[in-house]
């Protein structure tokens, strides 16, 4: 059996990671509102807005990693922000997590990232333990917010 490789996504990949970004909204009971379109406009090309990393076995995908730039005023330097990482059922236990993580702070240092931030369900109990095994900890008595829809349309309306 071959070792699973991880790489650096283009926009071919982009069906690819979206049936994986549908797989990982299916099992936290969620539907995502886009799809490929929104990968390839906003994923590849001279002005893409994030990365991804899939990982895979021969043409068999296995997980991904989506993440971006991310900067701390009071560190005062980059770092990542991770969207997304979902590794497949099948493929849990052989270090595939791990790895992705390892291989998003090592695509990222063109930016020069010195950190790695990412967003928890509260409730997933396996992912915290996983996170905390490798020493992630709360990044201070924050919870993350978001405004949008008709919020979003008052607030940009004078």
């Amino acid at each position: 059996m071959t070792a699973p490789l991880i790489r650096r996504t283009n926009a071919s990949d982009a069906p690819t990671i979206q049936a994986l970004l549908e797989e990982q909204a299916a099992h936290h009971g969620e539907t995502l509102e886009q799809g490929v379109e929104a990968l390839e406009r906003w994923g590849f090309g001279p002005h893409a807005l994030f990365r991804t990393l899939l990982a895979e076995r021969g043409t068999d995908p296995l997980g991904f990693a989506l993440y971006y730039p991310d900067f701390s005023t009071l560190r005062g330097r980059p770092g990542v922000m991770l969207q997304d990482i979902y590794v497949r059922e099948t493929a849990r236990g052989l270090g595939l997590g791990r790895g992705l993580l390892a291989e998003v702070m090592a695509d990222a240092q063109d930016w020069q990232a010195s950190f790695l931030t990412l967003m928890l369900d509260r409730t997933n109990e396996t992912a915290r333990a996983f996170y905390a095994r490798h020493g992630f900890a709360p990044r201070g008595d924050y919870d993350m917010l978001i405004l949008e829809g008709e919020g979003l349309k008052a607030l940009m309306t004078p």
